[in-house]
This record gives structure tokens, sequence and C-alpha cells, in this order.
């Protein structure tokens, strides 16, 4: 008997990105932000991708969203290939996964009321009647610590840890099973940040939705999810149990980046 596939695959997966020509005369520059990255997540477990900015843990999270395509490799939902799927299909499969961006002032359109922000999700998959609509927008928001009645107002009425609830509110609306987390809580106060990161740990537990987190904090990522994989130029370097690459780090790279964090995690 076959077991049944991750929720989350990527196999061997490349990304590079061609730079300005400095000279005239030169072949122009090739950075490679993902070389050869390889990661899985199961149902009901979350994985933190932590390392330095250039590391290439956004442009995983782009491609693993089928917001960049990968030069090479595979990214496997459910093991479906998304990257192979036609355009409809795709849609459609985004159900099955969303995501939430770094900066709650800047991921919001400050001219849409908070309603039709998080509903847009619906809107994209089309077919969602009303008063459907209308239910799910109030339950997304008060499963995320707002009122229903926070639908009728504007992005610029709250603070920016409101302001992140509602961008999970909105990811939450077609009830994934992967989110994608892009440094949710780096632009919040220190203060703030974890509320954000106890609610992305009860929304887990409410409604079994696994995490694929992006940070540069490894505090983060130890406070929300199970395992950890460490990037380091675009490849990932060590991963395992959070408990085990925090406690005994193997890599030199990440107990530097260990030695350089406060002495929280010990």
């Amino acid at each position: 008997m076959n077991a049944a596939p991750a929720l989350l695959e990527v196999r061997a997966v490349k990304r590079h990105y061609r730079l300005p020509r400095e000279s005239l005369f030169q072949a122009p520059p090739v950075v490679e932000a993902l070389d050869g990255v390889s990661l899985r997540i199961e149902a009901g477990r979350s994985l933190g991708i932590v390392g330095e900015s250039g590391s290439g843990k956004s442009t995983l999270a782009r491609v693993v969203m089928a917001l960049e395509r990968p030069d090479a490799g595979q990214v496997l939902l459910a093991g479906t290939d998304l990257h192979a799927l036609p355009r409809a299909a795709l849609r459609r499969a985004r159900r099955d996964f969303q995501m939430v961006f770094q900066d709650p002032y800047g991921s919001l359109d400050p001219r849409q009321r908070v309603g039709t922000i998080v509903a847009e999700p619906l809107a994209a998959l089309g077919g969602c009647p009303r008063d459907e609509r209308i239910a799910r927008v109030a339950e997304s928001l008060e499963a995320v610590g707002l009122r229903a009645g926070d639908a009728q107002k504007y992005p610029h009425e709250f603070s920016g840890g409101q302001r992140q609830r509602i961008a999970i509110a909105r990811a939450l609306i077609t009830r994934p099973r992967l989110i994608v987390a892009d440094e949710p809580v780096s632009a919040l106060d220190v203060s703030v940040q974890a509320q954000v990161l106890n609610l992305l740990q009860d929304l887990r537990e409410q409604f079994g939705v696994s995490y694929l987190l992006i940070s540069h904090d490894l505090a983060v990522v130890d406070h929300v999810c199970d395992e950890v994989a460490v990037m380091q130029h675009g490849r990932i370097v060590e991963q395992g149990p959070a408990q085990q690459v925090f406690g005994e780090p193997q890599h030199a790279y990440t107990r530097a980046l260990l030695d350089a964090l406060p002495p929280v995690l010990s």
C-alpha cells in the first residue's frame, strides 16, 4: 500500500536571475537564488525556513505559491505538481494554499473595505453566493480575534497588529491546508509580535492548517514550527526537528545564526 503524499513537497528546485550587464562585451551575471532546494511538510506539521537576507527564503515562498516558475524541479501540493497545472486548474488549487505577506500596511488595499479585502480569495475562485461570502468573512474575522462588524471599516482604522490579523483572515477564508507566511511579524512592534505568533498557533490547532513560515528570526520559527530548514546562498544547509537544530546545530552557519541571537532559545 502506497503512503499518502506529503502535503507539500519541493523537489530539487532551482531558480536563477540574470542581472544587468556590467559591460557591453560581457555576459550578464547570474544569481542562483535557489540551487536544488528540497523539502517536505506533512499534513498537520509546520516548517520554518530561516536564513539571512539574500539566502533565497522569499524566492522559495514565491515559487511555492506559484507566483514564479522554477527553472528546474517541482513543487507538489498533495501530490499535484502546481507548475504543471493549466491556469484555470491552478486558480482552483489555490483554495488549498494561501499566503500572508510581510508588510501589513502594503498588502492591504487602503481604498477597499476590510470585508472586500478578506473576501478577495473567494472572489478569485468565483461561484460563492453573496450571503455565504458575508458569513465566511465574519467567521474569518472572528477567528483572528476581530469583530464581524469590522468588515465595514478601512485598513487605516486599524493598528499594525490588527492589519496583520486581517491579512491572516484573508488567507484563512478559503479554509486552506497550507499557509505560506513570509516574515509575518517582522514589520510589527515587538509587543505585538507575540500576539500574532500565538494567533498562528491557535489557528493551527483550531483549523489544522500547516505553515511554511519564512523568517530571519530563529526565535519566531522556534515558537511556531515543528521543523526548521536553514538556508544559505540558495541551499538548505541543515534541516530537522526544531528542537534538534536549535539545541544541537550541526552546520557552522546555523551555529553562527544562533550565536548572533540573545540567549532566548537556550
